[in-house]
């Protein structure tokens, strides 16, 4: 019983694959183009996405990938100063539609395995060599933008398009980065020093335009002080006492003791 299940299960598979080797058609999915084969022989016929006729085993449709691929990888490089870089980059690329052909026949449809990575290592390495490692991260844009250069005529000759190219990291060595962070240091504090020497450069003149306004100001005074003001500031302080005297006479002068006579009242005259 239970051999007769199997049987049928194996057979079963048997006809299904029979099915589908006799089968005309072929059905290319979305993001593929299609390459038939003919007893192994690619066509130069570039097949879109949809159902297409084939001749059943004589014909196989082969599936090329069209839509956009993303990659990552590192390598080592030398900078022009000679020191070691490890690059980590990412890079988005596409098969053109119109090459699939060449791709599938030529690359053994795996352009990222032949192509890309051995095309950007050889970029990244050429690249890095024209800059010193303090350029490398100075001049990031630059560098990437030499890189992609370098990287778009190769694999355009083998119909594939860079879409996005990013360097992710530069590492270096640890004597290097040591390097870099003592330098960094060091400018900041020159910086702060200028800042400093500048603040204190502004409070000095600060204070000798102040100490130049109180000296105008004070050699104004003294130019306001004429005899006609002293005259008249005698004048009121004169005129300030009379307003406080009281109408009686001191009896003595001031530094001696000399009386004062006493006049009698004078009297009148009755009519």
């Amino acid at each position: 019983m239970r051999f007769n299940w199997i049987k049928k299960l194996v057979l079963a598979v048997v006809a299904i694959a029979i099915l589908f080797m006799l089968t005309p058609f072929a059905i290319v999915p979305p993001g593929h183009r299609g390459v038939i084969t003919t007893f192994g022989k690619p066509s130069e016929q570039v097949y879109s996405e949809g159902i297409h006729f084939r001749w059943p085993l004589a014909q196989t449709m082969h599936l090329v990938g069209v839509a956009i691929e993303k990659g990552e990888g590192e390598g080592d490089a030398a900078s022009r100063d000679l020191q070691r870089v490890t690059t980590r980059i990412a890079i988005n690329y596409h098969v053109k539609p119109e090459s699939v052909v060449y791709v599938y026949r030529d690359l053994g449809n795996k352009p990222g395995e032949r192509i890309i990575v051995p095309a950007v290592q050889e970029a990244v390495k050429a690249v890095t060599a024209r800059y010193t490692a303090e350029e490398l991260i100075s001049k990031r844009a630059g560098v990437r933008d030499d890189i992609v250069a370098a990287l778009r005529e190769r694999m355009a000759r083998h119909g594939l398009v860079i879409d996005e190219f990013s360097i992710l990291s530069f590492n270096f060595s640890k004597t290097f980065d040591e390097a870099i962070e003592a330098k960094t240091t060091a400018e900041q504090l020159k910086m702060k020093a200028e800042r400093d020497l500048q603040r204190i450069e502004v409070e000095a003149q600060q204070k000798i335009t102040r100490a130049k306004a109180e000296a105008e100001s004070l050699a104004l005074q003294r130019q306001q002080v004429t005899a006609e003001l002293l005259r008249l500031r005698e004048i009121e302080n004169q005129a300030k006492a009379i307003e406080k005297w009281d109408g009686k006479l001191p009896n003595t002068m001031a530094g001696g003791a000399v009386p004062f006579i006493n006049l009698p009242a004078t009297t009148h005259n009755k009519q």
